[in-house]
């Protein structure tokens, strides 16, 4: 389990930040997490394979979030714009017994695509499906357009109820699981927690082998030891495999200046992405004015629905994160390796800190960081 950054600025890009975009990696599967302008030329720059790209989801749908989806979706799904009239084009004939590539969002989600996709006139090469995490007040059924499928875009995409304030388990496999909870912006928006399912334990062979050899039992056997199974040997010594391990857990947050709804879904989290939009940084930042505070900075990022280091540290803290990562962040703050670049995000990362008290990380356009297991047994 790994992620890569492809974009972390907020609202305008930079020269050293795109708009934002993630993928988490999970075995030879690649997620996307928002999908801002230009994010398929940094895949092209990135450790991603495109072709890897089995699902992405779209925490709101504010520009700097979505507006690189269709050309993504183009890319990586053989799309084109048609043919001449006596052409025929295999596109307009999509069969949906090929994998789907599915996509996961609120409610304008599936408009969005739709129309996209009708207006500019883009045929794909393998089908897609929508599914829309509706929120109470949203209408529960319908498509939020009045253009019909797409030759590509499967019908079976799902409107997700939201019950007791969460969308528990939007997918689940024998892997992994994700659900979700809306998060607060100045527009509707959703937070993602990953989960991944009980692991097994860290085998040591010394400990087995030698009675494995004596009763002449199969070395196959330690396969079974390895999932945690128990082995009876011929001489009715039964000999256990070690605990399964607790899963990762990833929580991924779109733009917000207070995730509170979702802290029930991300205790314990090994790995929280936060945004932090906006910082003071008095003597660091020469954009600093004489007149800012630090509540005056915090008042200002909260009005307009983001928040600073120290907000995200403190909800990090509060659902006993293990690894928190700093993400999206204003133009102002650079993303290289610059003198200017390093100082001013050791100092970001340590507002946070204070706060988290654990380890912080300011994200960086292509960067890719594993995802480490607690030292927890079931």
């Amino acid at each position: 389990m790994k992620v890569t950054f492809l974009g972390t600025a907020a609202a305008q890009p930079s020269p050293t930040r795109n708009h934002s975009s993630l993928a988490l990696h999970l075995g030879g599967d690649v997620w996307l997490f928002d999908c801002g302008e230009a994010t398929q030329h940094q895949i092209q720059k990135s450790v991603v394979r495109m072709g890897r790209i089995e699902k992405i989801f779209i925490t709101h749908t504010h520009g700097d979030h979505i507006f690189g989806l269709i050309p993504l979706l183009a890319s990586c799904m053989n799309g084109a714009g048609g043919t001449v009239d006596s052409t025929e084009d295999p596109r307009t004939h999509i069969s949906m017994d090929q994998p789907l590539l599915e996509i996961y969002g609120p409610l304008g989600t599936r408009a969005y695509v739709r129309n996209g996709m009708a207006y500019s006139h883009t045929l794909l090469g393998r089908p897609y499906v929508v599914h829309e995490l509706r929120a109470p007040s949203d209408p529960q059924a319908g498509d939020f357009t009045s253009l019909t499928c797409l030759p590509s875009e499967s019908p079976h995409g799902r409107n997700i109820p939201q019950v007791n304030g969460f969308w528990n388990d939007i997918f689940k496999d024998r892997i992994v699981s994700v659900s979700a909870a809306p998060i607060h912006h100045s527009v509707p928006c959703i937070g993602y927690v990953v989960t991944e399912a009980p692991v097994p334990g860290k085998i040591d062979p010394k400990k087995y082998i030698p009675d494995l050899k004596r009763t002449n039992t199969p070395m196959s056997a330690m396969r079974r030891l390895q999932q945690g199974e128990s082995v009876e040997l011929s001489d009715g010594t039964v000999i256990h495999g070690p605990p399964r391990r607790m899963g990762r857990k990833v929580v991924i947050l779109g733009d917000t200046y207070d995730p509170s709804p979702i802290i029930p879904l991300a205790m314990d989290a090994d790995l929280v992405i936060h945004e932090a939009t906006n910082a003071h940084l008095p003597g660091v930042d020469e954009t600093t004015k004489d007149c800012d505070t630090y509540e005056t900075v915090e008042a200002r990022a909260r009005s307009r629905g983001h928040s600073t280091p120290q907000m995200a540290g403190a909800f990090a803290r509060a659902v006993q994160g293990r690894r928190l990562v700093l993400n999206h962040f204003s133009s102002r703050y650079p993303g290289d390796d610059s003198e200017d670049a390093v100082k001013i995000m050791g100092v970001i990362g340590n507002l946070a800190a204070k706060e988290f008290g654990g380890e912080v990380v300011c994200a960086k356009d292509l960067m890719s960081l594993e995802v480490g297991f607690a030292n927890h047994d079931l």
